[in-house]
């Protein structure tokens, strides 16, 4: 377990609540999350996935 990090050490570095980083992990988007109990393990070094948030609004004024 010494190459993974607990959900709130990535929130912290995300700038990010614990809820929403274990949300990405429940959904599958941060690559090599396993979780253990109620507690998710996060492999050292993952990348923020993108906010798919932004991505929708900006397709949304692109099309207008």
């Amino acid at each position: 377990m010494d190459n993974y990090l607990k959900a709130q050490d990535f929130a912290e570095e995300w700038g990010v609540s614990v809820r929403q980083i274990q949300l990405l992990c429940k959904k599958g988007r941060i690559s090599g999350a396993v979780k253990f109990g109620n507690t998710w393990a996060i492999p050292k070094g993952a990348k923020k996935p993108p906010d798919l948030r932004k991505l929708s609004m900006q397709i949304r004024i692109e099309s207008k």
